[in-house]
């Protein structure tokens, strides 16, 4: 049986990374995104082969993969040119969290380990449950801008907003979460995020360090309840913006400790 599954995984997100390690399974992986930071030691065991848009292919090649993970339509390019080359080639575009629950059973299975997978996953929905359940007890939620960037504001993804909502905030733009593609997210005027005047901000600017000050120095800003009551917070990307576990434990936990904070002040 363990001859007839993959031997040879090549990552190109860190997300499955990441999950490959929780699963014990790390032995299975040949080379890694120059992205990954979960988990640390990954970045020393592992050869770096791509960034998001770009790999390393002749590098890729050279380590003979027999099965490579990427993520989404982004990574279209690098998928055809390594399927072009007779690699094996799984892309999951998850942008839900059902969906990332899909994707991890999935890898899971990919590798033996459909049994283990589905114990986690259940340990994380359970986790998940415990949040929500505590957060239905809030007297008041939060209004929540979530900056995925800064210029031009990029509001959040779909696993974030509900993951938000989940934590007890209310996301104040919903109707660009369900937008898959960042483009799709853009508010290009910053005068509507004033309007829907959030609570909290939390910045997560894709590997960039937030910058509080700067955000409360937004021409306009300066009356929003999130900047007159120093409610502006970073939460890393690699904690919320991967899809993957990083989101549905740490990421959530970070969510619920703001949002619980805000409440017992608020409440």
């Amino acid at each position: 049986m363990q001859d007839l599954l993959p031997q040879r995984i090549v990552c190109l997100t860190e997300e499955t990374t990441e999950w490959l390690y929780l699963l014990g399974q790390e032995h299975r992986i040949v080379g890694i995104s120059g992205y990954t930071v979960r988990p640390r030691r990954a970045r020393e065991e592992k050869p770096k082969v791509s960034a998001f848009l770009s790999a390393k292919i002749d590098k890729i090649l050279a380590l003979k993969p027999d099965c490579v993970f990427g993520f989404s339509d982004l990574q279209a390019d690098i998928a055809a040119a390594l399927i072009r080359a007779g690699v094996q080639v799984t892309v999951f575009n998850q942008r839900s969290v059902a969906e990332i629950f899909s994707m991890l059973y999935q890898v899971g299975a990919m590798v033996g380990q459909a049994g283990q997978a589905q114990e986690r996953i259940a340990q994380m929905q359970a986790q998940l449950e415990a949040i929500r359940e505590r957060a239905a007890t809030f007297r008041c939620r939060p209004k929540v801008f979530f900056e995925e960037w800064d210029e031009p504001h990029i509001s959040g993804i779909r696993w974030v907003s509900e993951l938000m909502g989940i934590a007890g905030g209310d996301d104040i733009f919903p109707e660009l979460a369900v937008q898959a593609m960042g483009k799709d997210r853009i508010i290009a005027d910053g005068q509507s995020i004033v309007d829907r005047a959030p609570d909290i901000i939390i910045g997560s600017w894709c590997g960039k360090k937030f910058r509080p000050e700067k955000v409360a120095a937004r021409a306009g800003w300066q009356n929003l309840p999130a900047v007159r009551d120093a409610q502006l917070f970073e939460i890393k990307s690699a904690d919320i913006l991967q899809p993957g576990p990083a989101a549905l434990t740490d990421g959530v936990a970070q969510l619920h400790r703001i949002f619980c904070e805000w409440e017992r002040a608020h409440g």
